[in-house]
């Protein structure tokens, strides 16, 4: 084993992986989001499932072409960030519900939990799945969560 580097256990990975994930997705007037880095999370056939219901399943790249020409013109900046997460593991799956805070256009302050369905393989995590809602008072961000 070579000096200085250090093997992360898989709930340290899978907290880095979901920990890091809304970072590159990040804008504002002068920076745009690196969706290179966005698309390492997931499996290359990975899906989306948006509050919005009916329910709309994305594939990874329509739901980027959704950010690009929706999201990014209605918002001037955006930015998310894992506040909180729980962890179920066994072998090389794993599920994860996570709260995030969302800043939209410097001021407007949200919340959302985020389900994941995570597979190993390869000894890397990626995110298979990802579901998300918005909270609110009638659905409000759970205290373990936080």
């Amino acid at each position: 084993m070579n000096k200085g580097v250090t093997t992360m256990t898989d709930e340290e990975q899978i907290r880095a992986l979901i920990g890091d994930h809304f970072e590159p997705m990040r804008w504002g007037r002068n920076s745009a989001p690196d969706w290179d880095r966005f698309r390492k999370d997931f499996l290359s056939d990975g899906i989306l499932c948006g509050a919005a219901r009916p329910v709309q399943v994305r594939t990874l790249e329509a739901f980027i072409d959704r950010m690009e020409n929706v999201a990014r013109k209605n918002l001037h900046s955006f930015e998310e960030h894992t506040r909180g997460m729980k962890i179920m593991r066994f072998g090389n799956i794993a599920v994860v519900l996570a709260m995030s805070e969302l800043t939209e256009n410097g001021t407007e302050q949200n919340y959302d939990i985020s389900g994941y369905l995570l597979v190993k393989s390869a000894d890397r995590w990626s995110i298979a799945a990802h579901a998300w809602d918005q909270a609110s008072g009638d659905n409000p961000v759970p205290g373990d969560l936080r």
